[in-house]
């Protein structure tokens, strides 16, 4: 009789890992703990930076905790500016290939700049927390789907 060792896959996936961020001197954190819990409760995984992170520290912490997408929350019209040093630093540490969205009060004449950039999705204020919701697991299921080839 003989035995045979079949490996498969895992039937049960991890949650979606977010890391919600507030860098530089934005103090107004309502909306990142709002969208925080938001995430939480429709299933999330979710690590939250705390106020006046640096660029580093993001990526840092992205790095360190293996997140599936950044979530930076800006509100003091930096966004442009600090999007561009994330990006820039994620593909300074091979960590590119991690989404990273944006939210808060962000100009609609910044919408375009964002996404040419690299940001991959932007809500603005009064976006529903489903729409959200999905966005964020159909990024992080392309991204998963594209580590997995």
């Amino acid at each position: 009789m003989s035995m045979e060792l079949t490996l498969s896959r895992p039937t049960t996936r991890r949650k979606v890992k977010v890391l919600v961020a507030k860098i530089g001197l934005d103090g107004h954190d309502r909306g990142a703990k709002v969208i925080a819990r938001a995430l939480r409760d429709a299933g999330f995984e979710v690590v939250y930076t705390g106020l006046r992170q640096t660029v580093d520290q993001v990526v840092a912490a992205a790095i360190q905790e293996d997140v599936d997408i950044i979530g930076v929350n800006q509100h003091e019209g930096s966004h442009v500016y600090i999007a561009r040093k994330l990006l820039e630093k994620l593909r300074e540490y091979g960590a590119d290939d991690i989404p990273v969205v944006m939210g808060g009060s962000i100009p609609v004449v910044d919408l375009d700049v964002l996404k040419n950039i690299g940001v991959r999705e932007v809500f603005l204020p009064g976006t529903p927390i489903n729409e959200i919701v999905d966005k964020l697991l159909r990024i992080a299921e392309e991204r998963r789907s594209r580590r997995e080839v």
